[in-house]
C-alpha cells in the first residue's frame, strides 16, 4: 500500500491511499480530497449533538437512525445530509409498521405488482410535506410542486418508479419515489422466498436493479463481498475481484482507494467502464450500519467523481 503525502499538518484531514492493484503503486495526490472534505464541511453548518444516554436499538430502523445521529456527531459536513436522512428513515419505519399491520394474515406476496395499497398512497402526502420542510432547496421545491398536483400523477410517479428497473434514477421526482418506496421495496422482498444459494450475477436478484454498495463481512481470516440493493435492500455474495457493472475481471483494472477518515470504507473502481462502488468493511468497523455509513461518507464520491468515475448507482438521497 503506498499512502500519499500531504504538505498539511498531520491529522488535519484524512491521506487517500490506493490499496489495491496489480502493477506498481502510485501515489494520488490527495489535495483534491482534502479540498473537497474541507468544501463540504465548510459549506453545511451543523452543530454537534450533545451525548446522552441512549437505549439500545430495538429495530434496524433505529439502528440506523441511532448510527446516523452518531456520524452527524463525528462528521460535520455530513450533519445537514444525515439529519434529512433521520427524519425520512422515521417516516420509513412508520410505514413499514403501517404496511405490516394492514398485511396481517395475507400470505401471498407479489413483487411485480405496483404499488398500489391504499395504506401507501394514503401515505405519501404526509412524506411530501416532510420533504418540503426537511429537504434541500431543491427537493424540497419538488416535492412542493407535487403536493400541488392531482394524486393521479402521484401513482403514476411511483408505478412507473416501480417499473423501471433497468434504469438509476436520475430526476429529482424519482429519488423522492425511490426514498418513499424503500419501505415497501424492504417489506414485500423480505416476504418473498429468494433463492440466494448459487445466485452468481451483479444485478438484485429481487428487484434487478444495480447495487448500491458493497458490504465485506468476516469469513474466516478474510472478508467476504456481499452487494446491497440501495431499494429492496437485498444482499447477495459476489466475487470480490470482479466489477458488478461491467463484469471486468482483471484486477489491474480495478483499483481500491480508502482514506483515513474512512479507512473501512473502499471506494472500488473500474478502468474499463469507468464506475466505482463503495464498499463498507464490516470486519474493519462492526458498528457501521453500510446504508447509513454510505450516505456520510459523501467526500469519497466526490473524489471519485473528481477523477472520471461514476457512481454505479446513486443512493436513495440522490448521491
Amino acid at each position: 500500500m503506498s499512502t500519499a503525502k500531504s504538505t498539511q499538518r498531520p491529522g488535519l484531514r484524512p491521506k487517500i491511499s490506493k490499496n489495491y492493484i496489480a502493477t506498481a503503486c502510485h501515489s494520488q495526490s490527495p489535495g483534491k480530497l482534502y479540498a473537497t472534505i474541507a468544501f463540504v464541511r465548510d459549506a453545511v453548518a451543523c452543530d454537534r449533538p450533545k451525548p446522552h444516554n441512549r437505549p439500545v436499538a430495538e429495530t434496524v430502523w433505529q439502528q440506523r437512525i441511532r448510527r446516523a445521529e452518531t456520524l452527524a456527531a463525528q462528521h460535520p459536513y455530513a450533519g445537514q445530509i444525515l439529519a434529512f436522512y433521520i427524519q425520512t428513515a422515521r417516516f420509513q419505519q412508520d410505514l413499514y409498521h403501517r404496511l405490516e399491520r394492514a398485511s396481517a394474515g395475507k400470505t401471498h406476496f407479489s413483487p411485480s405488482g405496483p404499488p398500489e395499497l391504499p395504506e401507501l398512497l394514503a401515505s405519501f402526502p404526509a412524506f411530501l410535506a416532510l420533504v418540503e420542510k426537511q429537504a434541500p432547496a431543491r427537493m424540497a421545491q419538488v416535492a412542493h410542486d407535487l403536493s400541488q398536483s392531482h394524486s393521479s400523477s402521484w401513482t403514476d410517479l411511483l408505478n412507473n418508479f416501480w417499473s423501471a428497473i433497468g434504469q438509476a434514477p436520475a430526476d429529482p421526482s424519482e429519488f423522492l419515489a425511490m426514498a418513499f418506496l424503500q419501505p415497501y421495496a424492504e417489506f414485500v422482498r423480505s416476504r418473498v422466498p429468494l433463492q440466494l444459494k448459487g445466485y452468481t450475477h451483479s444485478l438484485c436478484p429481487f428487484c434487478s436493479r444495480s447495487p448500491a454498495l458493497g458490504v465485506l463481512r468476516q469469513l474466516g481470516d478474510g472478508a467476504r463481498r456481499n452487494l446491497l440493493c440501495g431499494f429492496c435492500l437485498c444482499e447477495w455474495e459476489f466475487r470480490r475481484i470482479v466489477c458488478p457493472g461491467c463484469d471486468e475481471k482483471d484486477h489491474a483494472k480495478l483499483p481500491v482507494y480508502t482514506a483515513e477518515e474512512f479507512p473501512y470504507i473502499r471506494v472500488e473502481c473500474c478502468d474499463t467502464c469507468h464506475t466505482y462502488l463503495k464498499s463498507i468493511d464490516l470486519s474493519k468497523n462492526g458498528l457501521a450500519d453500510p446504508l447509513v455509513d454510505e450516505i456520510a461518507s459523501v467526500p469519497l464520491d466526490l473524489w471519485a467523481q473528481e477523477r472520471g468515475y461514476a457512481k454505479l448507482r446513486p443512493n436513495l438521497l440522490g448521491m
